[in-house]
């Protein structure tokens, strides 16, 4: 059985991430659920996703909508307190170099994108889609593995302008360097967030139960923890509010 934060873990807010799940863990077990001792920290994000033994883990709403509907259910969308942005949604912000001046939307035509991979909703088709939106365009984009190495591409000259999640963007600007060297100049809109998911199979009284104990485990987050993850709750966003969010095309 497979349990799985891996949205926003990293060697500092890990520990917090683990105290979440022994907390779901421990509400399950007094539930009768079995319930796996700690996380699994993987390189194949899909091999999770995608197992038929899936009881806990979080995802992005590109991939539920491109490929993981219909393989899990979503349990909740995550509160994370983000400015504009009502409980259980999230949103963009889009950062430039500090010195760069030339940041109205019509100069993104002659500027290049970093974002972190096709299957991200909040790095690839946020960003496409808000250019649209305005009525521009990227000159070039460059993909670069990870919202990190999209901060790091646009200090260091390789690129222009990203799209990057404002739970990413805390979680950079706290610790990365490479943040200090890049400004905000804009949000893209709220969309769903990252969803908290368990494979299709699970029976419904665990799906329930899951939900109840995400709920209690959130609540009782010590503080300390909750500082570095920021979680603030959880709410429940129908699934076609995730499927409405249109998809580039590539």
């Amino acid at each position: 059985m497979i349990a799985s934060l891996p949205m926003y873990d990293r060697p500092e807010t890990a520990a917090a991430n683990d105290a979440l799940w022994a907390l779901i863990r421990d509400d399950l077990r007094g539930a009768g659920i079995d319930a796996p001792d700690s996380l699994t920290r993987g390189p194949d994000l899909w091999a999770e996703w995608e197992a038929p033994d899936l009881l806990l883990s979080q995802t992005c709403g590109l991939p539920y909508r491109a490929r993981l509907k219909g393989q899990v259910t979503i349990i909740g969308a995550p509160d994370y307190g983000l400015e504009d942005c009502p409980p259980g949604y999230y949103a963009s912000k889009i950062v430039v170099r500090a010195e760069d001046d030339d940041t109205d939307p019509s100069a993104w035509k002659t500027k290049t994108l970093a974002f972190n991979e096709t299957r991200s909703q909040s790095g690839w088709a946020a960003a496409l889609n808000h250019a649209e939106k305005l009525g521009t365009a990227f000159a070039h984009s460059i993909e670069t593995g990870a919202h990190l190495h999209s901060v790091q591409a646009i200090a260091e000259g390789r690129a222009d302008i990203a799209v990057v999640d404002a739970q990413s963007w805390r979680i950079i600007s706290r610790w990365e360097p490479a943040a200090n060297a890049l400004k905000i100049i804009g949000q893209t809109d709220p969309t769903p967030a990252t969803p908290f998911i368990t494979a299709i199979s699970q029976p419904d009284d665990v799906k329930t139960a899951l939900r109840g104990a995400l709920e209690r485990a959130i609540a009782a987050l010590p503080e300390d923890a909750r500082a570095l993850i920021n979680l603030q709750g959880m709410a429940q966003v129908p699934e076609e509010a995730y499927m409405a969010v249109p998809t580039p095309a590539r």
